[in-house]
């Protein structure tokens, strides 16, 4: 029987299984809610909406704050609305079905801005609204199924990591991919994962590994995506935007804050060469920078689109100081930890013009601008970017530039 306990009680730390009674204040980075007992201990709690009053299960309790799930609303949110997915809260992979739209993006947005102004101690003027999806379903072109190794079932771990959720169809996922999906199941026997990828605009697809008896291919190497009117080779275990419709945007934005003409552009972290192939023809030469094996493999085919492009297989924080000359501008696009701290130096030492910096962490990304506004930037803007709704990640692309050219 699980016990109950108020926003009142603080009768030592709660147990898991037992009941909290908490009212929502916000939103947090990854989708959680953010609540607090009336000791001040800090309660996440998944499946709420700002303002709610809910009571909610303890699933985890640690030194500095508690995680827990709402099992009952008292007082609902006008925004909360009915998840369409049957798995929603058993599944992991989206946490904010429960709430429309647009509160998601106001949400999101206002993480943003608390990160800016909370970690990079910046004036959260800088942060624009935040560009939403066009459709906030049936996007993700890439999808990693778990698979039951005794009956071969396709679907997901369950959000609290124990057991196999056989998924029929998934609301996020492609088209395609949902297409595709029923061939798959009762095939996963014996396998960690299928890993399913497609490409609407060149109708290019890949499902790994190979599975025999499909009455599709499968086994494929690599696919060919679009993006930014480019085709990009992508290899199976090489990274690209799982978003059409959204990665367009972000291409955008980009090619809004980098300069309209430059001598010499440094794409870090450029994945297969993505912005570098988009952006050659601004400047006279551009540098690309990556660390993984398969996408700098990949990078060096799509660059031979674009003859001015050099490709350096490395980790950026190695190379990028060994440049032999000052760039323009400076492309980052860094993995969730934000740059090391050679990267900042480096850009410190060599003064680009202008920065854009790429980010899937609003909070690496607050801390990485407050160095380079220390070591002599400025913020231009911030603009959030939904490429994933349903869900609580965020992706950001912000500008800078020198906040006097003319200092040393």
């Amino acid at each position: 029987m699980s016990r109950r306990r108020s926003r009142g009680a603080a009768t030592g730390s709660p147990a898991p299984g037992e009941v909290l009674t908490v009212r929502v204040e916000s939103l947090v980075f990854g989708g959680a809610a953010l609540a607090h007992l009336e000791d001040g201990r800090v309660v996440f709690v998944s499946q709420a909406a700002p303002g709610e009053l809910v009571e909610a299960t303890v699933d985890r309790t640690h030194a500095d704050y508690i995680e827990a799930v709402a099992i009952k609303v008292l007082e609902p949110s006008p925004d909360r609305v009915e998840p369409p997915c049957p798995l929603f809260g058993e599944c992991g992979g989206c946490q904010l079905q429960h709430m429309t739209y647009a509160a998601q993006l106001a949400a999101k947005e206002a993480v943003v801005r608390e990160q800016i102004r909370r970690i990079g101690h910046l004036d959260d003027s800088v942060v624009q609204p935040i560009v939403g999806a066009a459709d906030p379903w049936a996007y993700r072109n890439h999808v990693r199924f778990s698979t039951g190794k005794k009956w071969g079932d396709v679907g997901f771990i369950s959000r609290r990591g124990r057991g196999l959720l056989k998924v029929d169809r998934c609301p996020i996922a492609d088209p395609w991919v949902n297409a595709t999906l029923p061939r798959l199941q009762g095939r996963g026997a014996g396998l960690h994962q299928i890993q399913v990828r497609h490409c609407a605009a060149t109708e290019s697809s890949l499902v790994q590994p190979q599975i025999a008896g499909l009455e599709a291919e499968t086994g494929q190497k690599a696919y060919v995506e679009e993006l930014g009117g480019r085709r990009f080779v992508v290899s199976a275990s090489a990274f690209f935007q799982v978003n059409s419709a959204q990665a367009e945007q972000m291409v955008r934005l980009v090619g809004e804050a980098l300069p309209a003409r430059g001598e010499l552009l440094v794409d870090a972290f450029a994945g297969v060469g993505t912005f570098a192939v988009i952006f050659a023809d601004r400047f006279e030469s551009v540098i690309a920078i990556e660390e993984s094996h398969s996408a700098a493999k990949d990078a060096l085919v799509n660059i031979e689109q674009t003859p001015n492009v050099d490709m350096r297989a490395g980790k950026v924080e190695d190379l990028l100081p060994l440049l032999e000359r000052a760039p323009d501008a400076i492309l980052l696009d860094p993995p969730r930890p934000g740059c090391m701290p050679q990267v900042l130096d480096a850009i410190g030492r060599f003064r680009p013009t202008v920065v854009v910096y790429v980010s899937c962490n609003p909070a690496t990304l607050a801390r990485d601008l407050r160095i380079l506004v220390d070591s002599g930037y400025q913020v231009d803007r911030v603009t959030p970017l939904d490429m994933f709704p349903q869900t609580g990640h965020i992706e950001c692309v912000a500008r800078l530039s020198l906040a006097d050219p003319a200092a040393p």
